[in-house]
């Protein structure tokens, strides 16, 4: 097994290994149903660990003992796996890949490299991705909080849209509010509507504890926070101040920026959140092995779903993409 670029002790996998590992239908299943049902295979409808295995049916694999009906299923079933057509080689080399690719991954790349079309590539990241999310714990200690704007470059815009909009900054752009844990390493961000101090200082009470110590820049918003609180001036060319900086926080901006101009060049407010949400997935899954990183994102398959439907559904965000 490679080590891992970036990290001398990170286990990585090599392309020849990870065809090894899943080269054929039962291989993958095989490994999925092991990280999903680490305690043998449990019915997705009612819970029961009574389930009959190695069923003869085309497509279904277990069935339910104990449910009335005594329904067949597989592991796909109760997932985000769930209503997908696509082999099981095909979701766990596109795991590999989605993982391995710290910068990510389009789905024309993902189209070519699997051999299905663009736009269940497109979808299967979108799952993969709904997949990643994690409830991410209140932080302690000593954590860094900064935003960041992006998309809507005025010279991207139509006329129609470039006329409604005036001022500087953040003006007609996506705003993403984001902390560091400096104790842990582990990063919290989302996507906010406004930069004002009821939205960020929300934002830093709902994800800390009482005594957290915060640093911020000098933006006015934080002024106030119900956290102790210290700040840097960057406006004076400050960017240390003792223990008061928020370089941890900028280099994340950094990764996720990387990802969108070297990757994905475009993106749009309507599917912002989950881009965000892979960067920071990705980045608080940097210490682990590459086949450890895939487990994650197995493990916490259950329970979600993104259908195509949804997938593209009106959710009253704008879905054209503009560069950043």
């Amino acid at each position: 097994m490679a080590k891992a670029p970036g990290k001398s002790y990170r286990q990585g996998l090599t392309l020849l290994e990870i065809a090894d590992k899943f080269g054929n239908e039962e291989d993958a299943r095989k490994w999925i149903e092991s990280r999903r049902w680490k305690n043998g295979p449990y019915c997705p409808h009612c819970g029961s660990l009574n389930v009959q295995s190695n069923i003869k049916h085309k497509t279904m694999t277990h069935r339910c003992r104990d449910c009335p009906k005594k329904p067949m299923f597989t592991v796909k079933v109760g997932s985000i796996m769930e209503g997908s057509k696509l082999k099981y080689r095909v979701w766990a080399i596109g795991l590999y890949l989605y993982t391995t690719n710290i910068k990510g991954i389009s789905s024309m790349r993902l189209h070519r490299e699997l051999g299905i079309t663009q736009k269940a590539a497109w979808h299967l990241l979108h799952r993969i991705r709904k997949a990643a999310e994690k409830n991410i714990p209140i932080f302690g200690g000593e954590v860094e909080v900064d935003e960041t704007f992006i998309g809507g470059k005025r010279k991207n815009m139509p006329n129609s849209k470039r006329k409604e909009l005036t001022g500087r900054g953040g003006v007609g752009k996506a705003v993403v509010a984001g902390m560091k844990n400096r104790d842990t390493n582990q990063i919290t961000a989302k996507v906010i509507q406004k930069t004002d101090a009821k939205t960020l200082q929300g934002f830093v009470e709902d994800n800390t504890e009482e005594e957290t110590m915060v640093y911020t820049d000098e933006a006015k918003a934080y002024v106030g926070v119900d956290r102790p609180h210290e700040t840097v001036c960057h406006s004076v060319s400050e960017y240390v101040k003792g223990m008061a900086h928020t370089n941890g926080i900028e280099s994340f901006w950094a990764l996720m920026k990387r990802g969108y101009t070297g990757t994905y060049h475009k993106m749009s407010p309507k599917h912002l959140s989950r881009y965000v949400n892979e960067f920071g997935d990705r980045y608080n899954n940097r210490p682990l092995d590459t086949i450890e990183q895939m487990e994650e994102i197995v493990k916490s398959m259950p329970g979600k779903r993104l259908t195509y439907q949804n997938l593209i559904a009106d959710n009253g965000l704008d879905s054209g993409a503009r560069s950043i």
